[in-house]
């Protein structure tokens, strides 16, 4: 669904782009490599995931994708920002403790 185009960035995921100086472009281009860290199928909003990618200079970016409740697309970028390395585990892929 994202490699195919079929994508929208809430207002949300705006702003966390700008805050972390990151492009639409390289999260939307990194999906075919991301990481599922953690998934959601039933938040209340609709189905939704935590990624881990990569943005142009290789380095660690959550992502958190959404599918609105009750459609099969499209796919909605809800945020996307750097983790804080006091909250994750050297990888990025676990909440510490």
């Amino acid at each position: 669904m994202v490699e195919a185009g079929d994508v929208r960035i809430s207002e949300h995921g705006y702003d966390e782009l700008i805050n972390d100086d990151l492009t639409a472009r390289e999260i939307v281009g990194g999906i075919g490599s991301a990481v599922l860290i953690e998934d959601y199928p039933d938040f209340p909003k609709g189905a939704t995931v935590l990624l881990l990618q990569a943005d142009k200079n290789n380095q660690p970016v959550h992502a958190v994708w959404g599918i609105p409740k009750g459609c099969d697309d499209p796919a909605v970028l809800i945020t996307a920002y750097r983790p804080d390395p006091s909250r994750w585990n050297v990888t990025f892929t676990e909440r510490k403790k």
